[in-house]
């Protein structure tokens, strides 16, 4: 997925079925031979049958343990009390940290793929420190983050902390502590400390009209137009967007979209002014908790 831009005007409606987007292999997705249709308010964007052929060559499934390619190990900050372990590919870089919405991260090292397994392993069973927090932990945190410095710092005592257990893989090569943010990137001074709302699933003809606040990961924040805000909003922007500055978005709330839901949509201009998906509250920061992996390597 990549960036939108801070400011950008969106308008867009969801027409039809949601459907399955298929098997991904050789870098394509191949159409899904049983045309499921999904839940608008999932973020899963394939059938379970489709889901368990992808998964049968997946490295978040550990059955690709004969991958070749060098991965990095990484510590990921999301906010106070939310700090994982994970690995990606290293050709990757950053990439999938981005993809998480991690707030800040740091690595640990780069090796083999069952070497990065297990260093991941022993910081999860010595350390306590889990591979994956639940999407509700992090919006939270993201109305109630520390300042850059606190952030660094949690990372590297943890840092420090791993690097002196036993049983590290010897295959695996340490990389040295430095801490990189993502703060600036996702823009995530402009989300409001409380009053977030979050736009649930998408429905056939159910409409977003807002303007882009920031970024994190799958979550993009809007603010949303309100009903008497001026302005025609949704009419002349080819793919659902209305165009740039910050009209579509005056005097309403800002919202939470969890971009995964919109996969296996078609995607049209929005005919209206307002949002039309229904809307609850950001629960405040508290919680850590588990969550469902997030994507691939």
């Amino acid at each position: 997925m990549s960036l939108l831009p801070l400011g950008k005007a969106l308008a867009f409606a969801a027409v039809g079925e949601r459907r399955c987007l298929g098997v991904r292999r050789a870098g394509r997705w191949l159409v899904c031979p049983y045309g499921a249709v999904l839940d608008g308010a999932g973020v899963k964007d394939q059938c379970p049958r489709c889901a368990q052929l992808d998964r049968s060559r997946s490295v978040a499934a550990d059955t690709m343990a004969d991958d070749p390619r060098p991965y990095g190990v990484y510590l990921a900050y999301f906010g106070p009390g939310l700090v994982k372990v994970g690995i990606t590919a290293a050709e990757r870089g950053a990439a999938r940290l981005v993809e998480q919405g991690a707030v800040a991260y740091a690595w640990l090292g780069r090796g083999p793929l069952m070497a990065a397994r297990r260093a991941e392993a022993v910081l999860g069973s010595a350390l306590g420190v889990p591979d994956r927090f639940a999407k509700e932990a992090k919006r939270a945190a993201r109305g109630a983050l520390p300042p850059v410095a606190e952030r660094a710092a949690a990372l590297a005592e943890l840092h420090g902390a791993a690097r002196e257990l036993a049983g590290w893989p010897e295959s695996l090569e340490p990389v040295e502590f430095a801490c990189a943010d993502h703060s600036e990137l996702f823009g995530l001074a402009r989300v409001p400390a409380g009053g977030v709302v979050e736009l649930g699933g998408l429905t056939a003809g159910a409409e977003v009209v807002g303007e882009v606040v920031a970024g994190a990961g799958a979550d993009v924040y809007l603010r949303l137009r309100s009903a008497d805000a001026g302005g025609e909003g949704g009419e002349g922007g080819e793919g659902g967007e209305s165009g740039e500055g910050g009209a579509a978005g005056a005097g309403g709330p800002v919202a939470v979209l969890d971009a995964r839901m919109l996969s296996g949509w078609v995607l049209e201009a929005a005919r209206g002014r307002v949002t039309t998906v229904a809307v609850r509250r950001v629960p405040e920061a508290g919680g850590a908790g588990g969550g469902e992996q997030e994507g691939l390597f």
